[in-house]
């Protein structure tokens, strides 16, 4: 039954689909339009190299109730693959992290079969440090339709790659089930993305963990969430400011800055 309701079929794709479609959600009533303005020229770059697509939505095209507004994320990530349905993979990236190696094509970087089997994280506590529930050991490649990575702290919701199909929509419908969203999870739709991967087999065993720097550096050092093992290094993929807008003492767009230059000089912009 299972393997009936996830299966996929042979389709005839149109010439020009782009493989891959970069999510980011904006919100235009807490950022400003230069540093909207920034985050798209980064995306827009990157996907130009690689004939991907972009996509841009902003937090207030979607009803989510009095959740969270980081809850949008869910629905913006089903809203890409209704306008591109022909695309296979749906990269979602924070507004608060750059692209800095464009040179990295996902598939050769992550995404080819034995590549993705070579990278996985094996048999590890899904939520550090010692979650009863464990990654599976024995997956394969082109069997896995979400790569994600765990800093210290649980699971990474600001940078992951979903594989469209039906399984694809099965995942993002139960992660914004309204009964997650009524429960106040404290870190909102990061830990109902917890409890569904630990609690229903049938997304655990479609989940890669990856190593935390090949999709998802952080700029800034946060001891609970890695410490300088997870700083961003020169020639890594993303950089991404975790926790910036939930700071009150930090400032996204001054955080930015630097990694904006450095990305603009990198690609002689």
């Amino acid at each position: 039954m299972i393997s009936r309701l996830f299966g996929s079929s042979e389709e005839r794709i149109p010439p020009g689909t782009p493989e891959v479609v970069v999510v980011t959600l904006v919100d235009e009533a807490a950022m400003s339009k230069e540093y909207i303005g920034k985050i798209q020229e980064n995306r827009r770059h990157y996907a130009s190299k690689h004939g991907y697509a972009t996509f841009f939505p902003n937090v207030t095209d979607y009803k989510f109730g009095d959740s969270p507004r980081s809850w949008a994320l869910i629905p913006a990530v089903r809203h890409a693959m209704t306008v591109y349905p022909h695309s296979t993979y749906f990269f979602a990236l924070s507004p608060h992290a750059l692209i800095m190696n464009p040179s990295l094509n996902l598939r050769s970087h992550i995404l080819e079969k034995k590549k993705l089997e070579s990278l996985l994280l094996k048999d590890k506590p899904v939520v550090p440090p010692d979650s009863v529930i464990k990654t599976f050991g024995n997956l394969k490649g082109d069997r896995i339709d979400l790569v994600l990575t765990q800093d210290g702290e649980g699971l990474c919701q600001g940078s992951f790659i979903l594989k469209r199909g039906d399984w694809a929509k099965f995942f993002l419908d139960t992660w914004f089930d309204p009964l997650y969203r009524s429960y106040n999870f404290q870190k909102a739709e990061g830990h109902a993305l917890e409890h569904i991967v630990q609690w229903h087999p049938t997304i655990l065993t479609k989940l890669a963990l990856v190593p935390q720097r090949l999709l998802n550096s952080y700029g800034v050092d946060i001891g609970s969430r890695g410490g300088k093992d997870v700083m961003y290094k020169d020639g890594e993929f993303v950089v991404h400011l975790v926790g910036c807008e939930l700071d009150q003492n930090r400032h996204c767009e001054k955080e930015f800055e630097p990694y904006y230059e450095k990305w603009k000089h990198g690609v002689g912009r």
